[in-house]
């Protein structure tokens, strides 16, 4: 192997070039969409993110021949291991240049401090968990993601191969416009369904925000908890959510079911930023905001980030209702289009749902894992 020198991220400087790395990897890539620097800060401050309160974290620079070649975040989430009684290291906001050493002497550093602390699993990537950016694209690299989803060179799939990492899970992405072939059927449906249940659909009240975000995360934690990787929100999580939320959400895509007062499904749509955040290059000063503000006026897409559905009424047909509800309210802010993401591979109701309104898979991700040698 060639001169590659692993470091501990241990001080302001050392975070900064963490932070600042991906500049150098996706320079000239027209679909890559800078992170907001300051968001990237927050998410790493252990003092700021609530996922700390269960989870560590050590980040690692890679230097090749003295070059800063690459990057990566070891992290052991107790709640995710908790849950499923698993012991893995994940590894995440990995980026590298194109080169197998950079790359393995990375993933291998990571494999070694989760080895110090007892796992016997590396996977990823996770940004820092499932709730938050995971995996690596693997087919559609002719456009840029939506908001909160990975973009990475194709040649990361490589880099992992060849380090040992092996598929863990594929996620898919939908894609559908307001114009899919299938909205006839759907509102038949959804109008059969809605004579034989009396589910209320509403949009999140932002003057009641808390109450409501408090409903989303009872459906959440409940209708999810079955889902392979699935770690529930924590009350701190939530909250800091919650307060993201007040500046991103656009409250009339994000619908609540209840029956008889009772909270039991929800669908949470948000404007696809990126189409703002691309033309920003992370940063918001000096002339970013004005440009955010802007743009924000021309986004056309929508992400259906998340679903969720009590497991005593998946057979009702609120799927149908909710996804109709989420459609025609964000046809009415003049979205044109959607992206459904993600879901996981082998959850063959939810892709038969999505693919039975219109949508269609443009889009696969990879999680990859290896286990960790004693």
């Amino acid at each position: 192997m060639s001169d590659v020198r692993i470091e501990k991220v241990d001080t302001k400087k050392d975070l900064k070039r963490f932070i600042k790395f991906p500049w150098v990897v996706y320079k000239g890539d027209p679909n890559w969409v800078p992170p907001m620097i300051l968001d990237v800060k927050e998410r790493l401050d252990r003092d700021k993110n609530p996922f700390f309160e269960h989870a560590e974290m050590e980040l690692f620079l890679a230097f090749k021949d003295g070059v800063l070649s690459g990057r990566i975040a070891a992290i052991i989430d107790d709640n995710h291991n908790q849950a499923h009684d698993e012991k893995v290291a994940f590894f995440g906001m990995y980026e590298s240049v194109n080169d197998p050493d950079v790359s393995g002497a990375l993933l291998d550093r990571a494999a070694a401090w989760g080895q110090e602390h007892g796992m016997n699993t590396l996977r990823g990537p996770m940004n820092l968990s499932m709730n938050d950016e995971c995996a690596f694209l693997l087919e559609g690299f002719d456009s840029p993601p939506v908001i909160m989803m990975t973009y990475n060179p194709a040649y990361y799939l490589d880099l992992m191969e060849q380090a040992g990492m092996v598929k863990a899970k594929d996620l898919f992405a939908f894609y559908m416009h307001k114009d899919h072939v299938l909205a006839q059927k759907v509102e038949t449906i959804v109008k059969r369904v809605q004579k034989s249940t009396n589910i209320t659909l509403r949009t999140v009240n932002p003057k009641t925000l808390d109450e409501d975000v408090e409903k989303i995360r009872y459906v959440y934690n409940h209708g999810w908890e079955k889902n392979w990787g699935f770690v529930p929100w924590t009350d701190h999580e939530l909250d800091h959510m919650a307060v993201q939320l007040k500046q991103l959400a656009d409250w009339d895509i994000v619908i609540l079911a209840e029956h008889q007062g009772k909270p039991v499904g929800f669908a949470f749509g948000l404007p696809n930023y990126n189409e703002a955040l691309i033309k920003m290059n992370g940063r918001l000063l000096p002339f970013g905001l004005l440009k955010l503000l802007y743009y924000k006026r021309k986004i056309t897409g929508m992400r259906a980030v998340v679903f969720g559905i009590l497991k005593e009424y998946r057979m009702t047909g609120l799927s149908y209702m909710l996804y109709w509800k989420l459609e025609k309210n964000s046809v009415e802010k003049g979205f044109t289009w959607a992206e459904t993401s993600w879901q996981l591979e082998d959850n063959d109701a939810v892709n038969h749902f999505v693919s039975s309104i219109g949508g269609e898979v443009y889009k696969k991700y990879r999680i990859f894992e290896r286990k960790i040698e004693g």
